[in-house]
């Protein structure tokens, strides 16, 4: 039986988040209020992995799985709205799962890293490091994407032209903003 919400903490903790599958890897690192819902958490994660928040999504904790319960779900999800990430994941070194978009089926491994006590002045949700680009939105999952980036490496390809118009003109996998991405958090507190 999971553990109810907690007051909010005042620990943080720092979180390894890691596109399964993606290689080389794609992954940011996050530090986040120990309070914080799981909900919260979500949007933590869309914000730092560059989602556009359109599609389900739910957080697998050992046997139990969280999200926002619809009476026209198959399986029962415990509302993530209502458990803390200080309770669900109490501890360093814990591993949980974070799914987004169940048809492309994007999992994200997440990892405690490390609970720290705030340092002064800091505003949380922060993220304070990353790798590479994520994905768009609805490109086909992992597989899909590995396809999308062989089809704009070749200017030949029939496809290429047009894939290059659906993502905006340009695309950077090995690209990461740290900033940017600070910025979308900045809006989560």
């Amino acid at each position: 039986m999971p553990k109810k919400p907690a007051a909010i903490s005042d620990e943080i903790f720092q979180l390894k988040i890691t596109l399964r599958g993606a290689k080389p890897p794609i992954w940011r690192r996050v530090q986040v209020p120990g309070g914080f819902t799981l909900n919260k958490l979500h949007h933590v994660i869309q914000k730092a992995m560059g989602g556009e928040d359109g599609h389900l999504h739910q957080f697998i904790v050992g046997p139990e799985y969280y999200g926002v319960p619809d009476p026209n779900d198959f399986h029962d999800v415990l509302d993530e709205r209502k458990y803390a990430l200080n309770r669900t994941a109490p501890q360093e070194t814990m591993k949980f799962v974070y799914e987004y978009d169940f048809g492309d089926s994007w999992e994200h491994v997440i990892v405690v890293e490390k609970i720290l006590r705030p340092e002064r002045g800091v505003k949380y949700p922060l993220c304070i490091a990353g790798r590479r680009a994520c994905p768009p939105e609805d490109v086909g999952g992992v597989w899909g994407y590995e396809d999308f980036l062989e089809v704009l490496r070749d200017p030949k390809h029939d496809e290429h032209e047009m894939l290059l118009e659906w993502i905006g003109g340009a695309f950077d996998p090995e690209a990461f903003d740290l900033e940017t991405i600070n910025q979308a958090l900045a809006r989560i507190r």
